[in-house]
């Protein structure tokens, strides 16, 4: 009997630990990190923008440049991975990607916004950009990219 305590103790460590290895890895990942990081995320991409035509390659392979780190989100009960990606740093202003990748990694969404370069400082970007939704998100996902893309204080 004294043999079990140990065994229960250390199979509830590893239990704990696992969670709270999960738990710290939770949104820890960049968007441009995240193809690299588990196979389902790829194959799930690869078949959101399988009918796409004319997409940079940036946006294919979520290659940009990736500041923040992706968050958790729940949307309609269920849980997504949300993050933003840009074609380069000093490019997000222009050209950027929201995504957001079911817990499952079952679906993926996007939203690609493009505002026209040398748009003047005193002209609104969110007066000027075009919006091109990946995925078919329905109106619950076009409202969740559209409040992480309101997050950005530069964003107005």
């Amino acid at each position: 009997m004294g043999r079990m305590l140990p065994k229960a103790l250390v199979t509830a460590l590893l239990l704990g630990g696992g969670a709270a290895a999960m738990a710290a890895n939770d949104g820890q990942v960049r968007v441009n990190q995240l193809l690299g990081s588990d196979p389902e995320y790829r194959q799930t991409w690869q078949k959101t923008i399988k009918q796409e035509e004319r997409l940079p390659e940036w946006v294919i392979n979520l290659s940009g440049s990736s500041a923040q780190q992706m968050s958790a989100v729940t949307e309609d009960g269920d849980q997504y991975l949300v993050g933003p990606l840009c074609e380069a740093e000093d490019k997000c202003t222009y050209k950027r990607l929201i995504v957001a990748f079911s817990w499952d990694k079952d679906d993926a969404y996007g939203m690609l916004v493009e505002v026209p370069e040398g748009l003047p400082a005193d002209k609104s970007p969110t007066r000027h950009a075009d919006y091109r939704w990946l995925g078919k998100p329905d109106d619950g996902m076009k409202a969740l990219l559209r409040e992480q893309l309101k997050r950005d204080p530069n964003w107005y």
